[in-house]
């Protein structure tokens, strides 16, 4: 009796059990197991081999017809080697969101180019072509090319950016890393992230969705040391793609993938419902109704997502700011150009992740929600 009085004693102590920002969940080694025995049985372990080039062309049916797939080992990797597939100007500006994940900005500088960091629409989360038909022209002539951002997974209007595109000339490159249950168009060249924390992950690795074949091809030889077919480096390249295991990940995740978007939908459906009371909570437009995505980014009143997180925090319920105060902020970017960043601001002050995975409980969701209530109604 006195050993279950210290351990209750204890879980007083300790508060309940947090409920984490984030659960991944990768397929079951039983679900991944007869791809598996595939590689055994066709010993075959990288370069190019069954399992991957099934993957890539699973990949491409989700896309229109002539679409090329491109693998590479993650979506950074898989920006950067298309930026230098795109043979642009060295030293050129590539206009950007400054509301965005730090990744998309290394890409850009590794890539040999220098970002302009832009602000996003308010309600969107999203840049529009404005934000660079605006730009003064003196700027806008080094522009070289645009990496709009599907902020969190949401889609964006591809066919405005298509039609800046055809209108300018300048080259546009998607950064949809969380998008993959959105994109279903690859006029304009895109990336999305395979890593382990988004809707469909194999771990780490990402793709390039394009209709352009040529430059398909230009980035499938980046990731192969510049090799085109023989032995000989044609240009000077890399070694970023991806061998059969990530691929017998990625075409199990693929097999489960209609069953886990329902269980997806399922969840965030729950959590929407839940706050559906609380109007000062704002979800992205279509989140958890037409589309989804791993992570639940929400707006708040201005000011409010660091006092919130603080009260949540206290209450067992973990919360990211997942893009911080802009990619701006960080010191590796410190020095590189930008207008002004007035809304991308003030959203670094009011959007918070809530917790969201694919099996969030209902016991979760009332933890979160009777939190969240708490939290706005003490501030």
């Amino acid at each position: 009796m006195a050993v279950n009085q210290a351990l209750l004693r204890e879980a007083q102590a300790t508060g309940p059990t947090k409920v984490p920002v984030a659960r991944p969940r990768l397929p079951s080694a039983e679900a991944v197991f007869p791809y598996l025995q595939r590689i055994d049985d066709a010993g075959w372990y990288s370069n190019f081999g069954p399992l991957l080039t099934e993957f890539e062309a699973r990949l491409a049916g989700r896309f229109p017809a002539g679409t090329e797939v491109v693998t590479v080992t993650n979506a950074t990797q898989a920006l950067t080697l298309t930026l230098m597939a795109m043979n642009l100007p060295v030293g050129g500006y590539v206009v950007m969101p400054a509301w965005t994940f730090v990744a998309t900005a290394h890409a850009v500088v590794q890539a040999g180019l220098k970002p302009w960091f832009a602000d996003v629409d308010p309600d969107s989360w999203m840049l529009r072509p404005e934000a660079v038909t605006g730009l003064a022209a003196d700027i806008r002539a080094q522009v070289v090319a645009v990496i709009p951002v599907s902020a969190f997974g949401a889609a964006g209007d591809l066919a405005a950016w298509r039609a800046f595109r055809d209108e300018t000339g300048v080259p546009v490159l998607v950064d949809a890393a969380a998008a993959f249950d959105t994109l279903d168009d690859a006029d304009l060249p895109a990336v999305v992230s395979l890593h382990a924390t988004k809707v469909l992950g194999i771990g780490e690795g990402g793709f390039l969705a394009t209709r352009d074949a040529a430059l398909a091809l230009r980035v499938r030889q980046l990731t192969t040391f510049g090799f085109q077919g023989g032995r000989e480096s044609h240009v000077a390249a890399t070694n970023a793609k991806l061998s059969e295991y990530p691929a017998a990940v990625g075409l199990a995740s693929l097999d489960a993938w209609p069953a886990d978007r329902f269980r997806f939908l399922r969840a965030a459906q729950q959590l929407r419902i839940s706050l559906i009371g609380r109007p000062e909570v704002q979800f992205q437009n279509g989140w958890g109704a037409d589309w989804v995505t791993s992570v639940c980014a929400v707006g708040l009143p201005d000011g409010m997502a660091a006092p919130v997180a603080d009260a949540l925090h206290q209450q067992g319920i973990d919360t990211r700011q997942w893009w911080g105060a802009g990619c701006h902020t960080s010191p590796a970017f410190a020095d590189c150009a930008r207008g002004d960043l007035r809304h991308t601001d003030r959203l670094a002050g009011s959007v918070i992740g809530l917790p969201f995975s694919i099996d969030l409980s209902a016991a979760e969701t009332g933890r979160i929600t009777d939190a969240l209530q708490q939290a706005l109604a003490g501030l």
